[in-house]
C-alpha cells in the first residue's frame, strides 16, 4: 500500500500465549480473530502491525522441563518452533502475523532489565517479603479474601502458600488513575468487564504487586540483585512495546505504531491488562493503548477449556480435515466475540454445511455452471434488466459494506459475517424468483438471463470481497471463478462494477456436504479431549506374599465424615467395620472432598496399622485412596458388600 493510500496505522495484538503444552482451539479462536481484524484493516487501506508470540518464563515452565527431563529453554523450544508447534500451527491457520515475539528473545530480555530498573529508581518497585497465596497455572498471588471457595479465582484451582524476599510494584499508588480510565474511557470493552474490575479488584483496595521470585530461576535476571528473576507480568506485558523497539535496538517502529489500537486478549487476564498494564505505563510515563478487548472463552461440555485440565480440541485435526477456512469461519460465525461458546463437533458440522455448502457454495456453484451452460465462459453484455425483480436485491447489496463495517469496527464478526449472509440468502431467492433455468428455454428472454446471471455474478464478487478478512483463501478462489475481478475495499461499495460481459471460470464444489453421522463417529475419536499428562508414582521395593498376607484390608461403611479442628488435609471418619464398635480413621483428604459426601460411602480400610496419634485424636487404620499427580480418589466398592468384608 503507498503512503498516500493508507489511512494512516493499526496495531493490534494477541496475548503472548505460555507454552507449557501445546495450544488448544481456544487460543486459535483469538489468533484468527485478530489475524481478521488485521486483513480487514489492511482491505480498508491501514498500515497494519500485527503482533502475536509466546510467554516463556515461569515456574511451571521450569517444573514441566525438569519432570521432562531437559532444560526449560529446550522445552520451550519444543513447543514454539518444533513441529506441530505454535508457529507451525500459525501457518497451517493462515495468520498472517507481521511479528513474532518471544520473552527469551535476548532484545526483550535486555529490555526487561531497564525497565525494571526504570521503576525500580523512581520509587515504584521496592524490596520486602511477600506472603500469601499463589497458584501456579495462573502464575497468580492472591489474598486470602481474594480466594474463592478457598481456590484461585480465577481458574478454581487449589493454591499453596507462599513466602519470600520479592520486589513490588507500587500498584495501589495508581489505583485511582486506573479506576478513572476503565470507569470513564472505553479503554476497556466489553463494558461488562469494566464492573467486574472495578467492583471486584479496584473498589476492595489494590495491593502492591509482587514483581520478582526467587524461589526459581527461569526468568529474566534482575540484573542488580542476582537471586531474583523478574515475575512474569513486567516480562510479559511489555513485550508489546518491546517488539516494536522500546529500550532496545533490534527493532525501530516504535513512534510509528505505539500507542497499540487494541489488544485481544482473554477473559482471564482482562485484570492484567486493564489495571496491571496501564498501571506500569503510568509509571514510566508512557502512552496508554487505545484499547483492550476482554473475548469469551470456548467451552466444551460447559467448562473452559484449559491445557492443565486436559479438555482441549486440536486444531490440527480440525483444520486438516476440514479445511483452514471452514474451521475460521466456524470459530467467528458461531460465536459472538465477547461472550462464552460451547464448542461442539456437531455444531462445526452443521455450520459447515448450512453456511458453507448450502448457501456460499450452493450460490457459486450455481451461478458459475449456469452463466458457462447458458453462455459459455464469457457472459453474454446484451442485457435486459427488470427494476421490480432486480431492485430488491441490487439495493441490498449496494448497501452491504456499510452494514458490514459498522460490526467490523465494533469486533462483531459475527454480525458481520451475518450481513453478508443476510445478502447471500437472499440472492439464493433471487434465483428461485427469476428461475433462470425457464428463461434459458426462451431465445428471446436471453438479455434478461444474462442481467439475472450478471447480478448474481456481482452479489458474488462483493460478497466474497468481504469475506476476505475470515476466509482468505476462498476469497481468493472466488475471485478466480469471477476472473479475477477487482476485489479492492472501494469496489466492494459499488454494484457494478463487473464488466458486462465477464469471465467465468468452472471449479469443484467449494464446500462438499459432510455426512453428519458418519463424520462424528470419526471426529468424536479424533478429538476426544486430551488427558492430562500426570506423573506415574515411584515403584516401591518388592516384598514377599507373607507380607502381603499381613494386611488386613476390610471393607467399612461411613458412618460420619467431618473436618478436624485446626487441620487444613484431615478428616475424621467414624466407620462401621463390621465389629459392632465405630472404628476412627483421620485422613489427610481434605483438600479432595467435601465430608458429607463421603457419608454412607462403602470404601476400604486397613484395619491392623497400630494406631497413630494426629492433631490430638487417635487414628485407627489406613482408608485406601489411588494417587497420580495431584489428583487422589477413595478407592470405593460396591455398597452391596456387607461392612466387615475382607478383601483376599
Amino acid at each position: 500500500m503507498c503512503e498516500k493510500c493508507s489511512k494512516g496505522k493499526f496495531y493490534i495484538t494477541t496475548p503472548i500465549y505460555y507454552p507449557s503444552a501445546r495450544l488448544h482451539i481456544g487460543h486459535a479462536y483469538c489468533t484468527v480473530a485478530t489475524d481478521t481484524m488485521a486483513r480487514y484493516k489492511r482491505l480498508q487501506g491501514y498500515d497494519v502491525m500485527f503482533l502475536t508470540g509466546t510467554d516463556e518464563h515461569g515456574q511451571k515452565i521450569e517444573d514441566k522441563a525438569e519432570a521432562a527431563g531437559v532444560t526449560p529453554q529446550q522445552f520451550v523450544d519444543e513447543i514454539v518452533t518444533g513441529p506441530k508447534g505454535v508457529q507451525d500451527l500459525w501457518k497451517l491457520m493462515n495468520i498472517s502475523y507481521d511479528r513474532f515475539i518471544r520473552t527469551t528473545d535476548d532484545y526483550h530480555v535486555a529490555a526487561i532489565q531497564k525497565i525494571f530498573r526504570k521503576m525500580y529508581d523512581n520509587g515504584d518497585i521496592y524490596k520486602g517479603t511477600y506472603k500469601g497465596k499463589y497458584c501456579k497455572p495462573c502464575e497468580s498471588f492472591w489474598t486470602e479474601s481474594q480466594l474463592k471457595d478457598g481456590k484461585c479465582p480465577d481458574c478454581g484451582r487449589e493454591v499453596q502458600d507462599a513466602e519470600e524476599e520479592a520486589y513490588f510494584f507500587r500498584l495501589s499508588k495508581y489505583a485511582d488513575r486506573v479506576r478513572d480510565l476503565l470507569v470513564n474511557t472505553d479503554y476497556l470493552e466489553p463494558r461488562s468487564r469494566v464492573n467486574e474490575m472495578v467492583s471486584n479488584f479496584i473498589d476492595p483496595g489494590l495491593e502492591d504487586l509482587c514483581v520478582s521470585r526467587t524461589s526459581f530461576t527461569w526468568g529474566v535476571p534482575v540484573d542488580f540483585d542476582p537471586g531474583h528473576v523478574v515475575y512474569v507480568w513486567i516480562d510479559a506485558l511489555f513485550n508489546y512495546m518491546t517488539a516494536l523497539g522500546f529500550e532496545n535496538d533490534r527493532y525501530h517502529d516504535l513512534d510509528k505504531y505505539w500507542p497499540a489500537d487494541v489488544h485481544f486478549v482473554g477473559k482471564e487476564i482482562v485484570r492484567f491488562h486493564s489495571i496491571i498494564w496501564p498501571a506500569m505505563l503510568m509509571s514510566l510515563n508512557l502512552p496508554l493503548p487505545k484499547k483492550v478487548y476482554g473475548h469469551g472463552w470456548l467451552n466444551f461440555n460447559g467448562e473452559k477449556m484449559s491445557k492443565s485440565r486436559g479438555n482441549v480440541v486440536d486444531p490440527y485435526i480440525l483444520a486438516e480435515r476440514f479445511g483452514v477456512d471452514a474451521l475460521r469461519f466456524f470459530l467467528l460465525r458461531t460465536f459472538p466475540f465477547g461472550s462464552d461458546g460451547n464448542f461442539t463437533n456437531e455444531l462445526l458440522i452443521n455450520t459447515i454445511n448450512v453456511d458453507l455448502a448450502n448457501d456460499l457454495g450452493n450460490l457459486v456453484s450455481r451461478t458459475v455452471a449456469m452463466a458457462q451452460k447458458y453462455f459459455g465462459e464469457k457472459l453474454s453484455d446484451v442485457q435486459e434488466a427488470d427494476e421490480t425483480l432486480d431492485a430488491p436485491l441490487i439495493d441490498m447489496v449496494s448497501t452491504l459494506r456499510d452494514r458490514y463495517e459498522a460490526q467490523m469496527d465494533k469486533f462483531a464478526f459475527q454480525n458481520g459475517l451475518g450481513e453478508i449472509f443476510k445478502v447471500i440468502a437472499r440472492a439464493n431467492k433471487y434465483i428461485d424468483e427469476n428461475a433462470p433455468w425457464v428463461l434459458a428455454k426462451d431465445e428471446a428472454k436471453k438479455p434478461r438471463l444474462a442481467r439475472v446471471l450478471y447480478n448474481l455474478l456481482e452479489t458474488i464478487r462483493i460478497c466474497g470481497g468481504l469475506l476476505t478478512p475470515f476466509m482468505p483463501d476462498t476469497a481468493a478462489e472466488i475471485q478466480k471463478r469471477l476472473g479475477g475481478v477487482a476485489m479492492d475495499w472501494d469496489s466492494l461499495a459499488r454494484f457494478g462494477v463487473l464488466s458486462r460481459d465477464v469471465v467465468t471460470v468452472a471449479g469443484p464444489a467449494l464446500f462438499p456436504r459432510i455426512d453428519v453421522e458418519k463424520e462424528l463417529q470419526a471426529l468424536e475419536a479424533m478429538t476426544k479431549p486430551t488427558q492430562p499428562e500426570l506423573p506415574l508414582a515411584e515403584a516401591k521395593p518388592e516384598i514377599a506374599f507373607d507380607d502381603f498376607e499381613k494386611v488386613d484390608m476390610t471393607v467399612v461403611k461411613v458412618l460420619t465424615c467431618e473436618n478436624v479442628k485446626k487441620s487444613e488435609k484431615l478428616l475424621k471418619f467414624t466407620l462401621d467395620d463390621g465389629t459392632g464398635t465405630p472404628r476412627i480413621i483421620l485422613s489427610g483428604i481434605a483438600k479432595y472432598y467435601k465430608p458429607e459426601e463421603l457419608v454412607g460411602k462403602t470404601l476400604v480400610a486397613v484395619t491392623n496399622l497400630a494406631p497413630r496419634k494426629m492433631m490430638g485424636q487417635m487414628s485407627c487404620g489406613m482408608l485406601l485412596s489411588a494417587e497420580r499427580g495431584d489428583q487422589l480418589k477413595l478407592v470405593m466398592v460396591d455398597d452391596s458388600i456387607p461392612a466387615g468384608a475382607r478383601l483376599v
